[in-house]
């Protein structure tokens, strides 16, 4: 399918969102075998932690993608950035569902001030205590991965995807305007680790 004239995408999935959330859910498994295969009280804990973390913020991310997808009409994510073309971006008809969906992402992806399962003052870095080396390398790949394809989805359901914010500037390729969006998406998370202190878990749970 033609985008001003270019196929630069990788897959044209009609349920894409349904697809990745489906994906995303997956991670729960990976960090309960995780923690229960260290064999460690302090890593099993933490890994609970987690899961109970990331199942309770999940629903408040699929129920943030609803504005986005009915003022689109469709769950693909190449539609949903075209009818933001013709429209606007819908980070300005759905601010607070933006808002929302950021929040739960920092939850999601256990960053601060979410990181509840890698406490070091009372889990020791959670359910990565017993590892290390590549294993505990992969670990942290996995988390900053999540993080890049969270932003890529608030990019693409609010931010307008590839599409550029000012009509002087669609000379520029549409790769180079999507990394900027996921960078400034991506700088966010570092600018509220700097800024909030951790929460309580029940306060956590509680916001949830």
């Amino acid at each position: 399918m033609y985008i001003y004239g270019t196929t630069s995408q990788i897959a044209y999935i009609n349920y894409g969102i349904l697809f990745l959330l489906a994906l995303s859910s997956l991670n729960v498994y990976g960090i309960i075998v995780a923690g229960w295969s260290s064999n460690s009280k302090y890593s099993f804990l933490g890994a609970l932690r987690s899961a109970a973390q990331m199942i309770s913020y999940e629903v408040s991310i699929s129920l943030c993608l609803l504005p986005a997808i009915l003022l689109a009409g469709s769950l693909n994510f190449t539609q949903i950035v075209v009818s933001q073309s013709k429209t606007c971006w819908y980070i300005f008809p759905a601010l607070p569902a933006c808002i929302i969906f950021f929040i739960s992402m920092l939850a999601e992806t256990n960053r601060a001030p979410f990181d509840l399962p890698e406490a070091e003052a009372e889990l020791v870095a959670g359910y990565n205590v017993e590892y290390s080396s590549i294993v505990f390398a992969i670990f942290f790949l996995s988390e900053y991965n999540t993080m890049i394809l969270m932003s890529a989805l608030l990019s693409l359901l609010f931010l307008g995807g590839w599409l550029p914010p000012f009509h002087f500037l669609s000379f520029l390729p549409m790769w180079f305007i999507f990394s900027i969006k996921i960078g400034v998406v991506c700088f966010l998370f570092v600018l509220v680790r700097a800024t909030f202190p951790r929460y309580r878990y029940d306060q956590l749970m509680d916001l949830g």
